[in-house]
C-alpha cells in the first residue's frame, strides 16, 4: 500500500473532482475537498471510505483560498497532493468574446492555479516530496472553435505545469497535468445545452455530437480522469506533462 498522503482536491463537489476524490480516499489518503457549494461537499465527503474534509471557497478569490489552505494546515499538516480541478468554461465566436469572459476565464483556469500551485509548493519542496496535479483539457493541446478563452487559458495552464516541473525537478516534486476530452460531467450538461440552443438540435443529438468528436465514440467517464490523477501520485519519474485522457483525440 503506498503511504498515506494530504490532498487537496479544488473543485471537488461534482463530476471530476468528486471522482478523484473518491479515487484518492479509495486509495488510503486523506482528502481535503474544498468548493463552493457545502452541502454538495458535505455530501460526496459522506461518501468517501476514508477520512474526508470540506472546506468551502472560492478558487478565484485570494483570501478564501489562503484561508482553507490554512485551515487544512492546522488540521492535517502540509498539503502533499494538490488537485486543481475546479475550471469553467464559456462558449463563443472569438470576435464576440468579451472582455469580462476572457478576463474570467483567465482568472479561474489560469490564475487560480497559480495561486494554488505557489502556496503549496513550498512544503512540498522543504518536506522533499510532493505531487501537484492540473486537470487541464484537451484544448490545452489544440485549438478548439468557439472556446478561444477557455483554450488560451488551458493552454497557459500547460505552461505553467511546465515551467513548475523544471524549476522542481530535483527536489522530489513532481507537477503535472491530466487534459481531458469531453467528460459525461455537469459541465458538459451545460454545452449540451448550449449546442441544443445554438443548433435546434436535441439534447440527445447534442450529446451525442460530442461523443462522436473522440475517436471511442463515447463521452470519458470522470473515473477514467481519477485513473489518471492517481497514477501522477505513484510514478515519481513522470512530471512536466500532460496527460491526454481524451479517447485518442490528440495523439501526443
Amino acid at each position: 500500500m503506498t503511504q498515506p498522503r494530504t490532498c487537496l482536491v479544488t473543485g471537488a463537489s461534482r463530476g471530476i473532482g468528486a471522482a478523484v476524490a473518491a479515487r484518492l480516499s479509495a486509495d488510503g489518503h486523506r482528502v481535503a475537498l474544498l468548493g463552493r457549494d457545502v452541502v454538495s461537499l458535505d455530501s460526496v465527503r459522506a461518501r468517501l471510505p476514508g477520512e474526508g474534509m470540506a472546506v468551502t471557497a472560492d478558487v478565484t478569490d485570494p483570501a478564501q483560498v489562503a484561508a482553507a489552505v490554512d485551515l487544512v494546515e492546522r488540521d492535517w499538516g502540509p498539503v502533499e497532493v494538490l488537485v486543481s480541478n475546479a475550471g469553467a468554461g464559456v462558449g463563443a465566436p472569438l470576435v464576440e468574446t468579451s472582455d469580462e469572459d476572457w478576463a474570467r476565464m483567465l482568472e479561474l483556469n489560469l490564475t487560480a492555479p497559480f495561486r494554488l500551485v505557489r502556496r503549496v509548493l513550498p512544503g512540498m519542496v522543504e518536506a522533499g516530496w510532493g505531487r501537484i496535479v492540473v486537470v487541464a483539457s484537451v484544448v490545452a493541446k489544440h485549438g478548439e472553435a468557439q472556446v478561444a478563452a477557455y483554450t488560451a487559458a488551458k493552454h497557459g495552464v500547460l505552461g505553467l505545469v511546465r515551467a513548475a516541473a523544471a524549476e522542481v525537478a530535483r527536489t522530489g516534486v513532481t507537477v503535472n497535468a491530466v487534459c481531458p476530452g469531453y467528460v459525461d460531467t455537469p459541465m458538459t450538461d451545460t454545452t449540451v445545452e448550449a449546442i441544443a440552443a445554438r443548433t435546434g438540435r436535441s439534447p440527445d443529438e447534442a450529446r451525442a455530437l460530442l461523443a462522436r468528436r473522440q475517436p471511442i465514440g463515447r463521452l470519458i467517464d470522470p473515473a477514467e480522469v481519477a485513473e489518471a490523477v492517481a497514477f501522477c501520485l505513484v510514478n515519481g519519474a513522470v512530471t512536466g506533462q500532460g496527460i491526454n485522457v481524451d479517447g485518442g483525440t490528440v495523439q501526443s
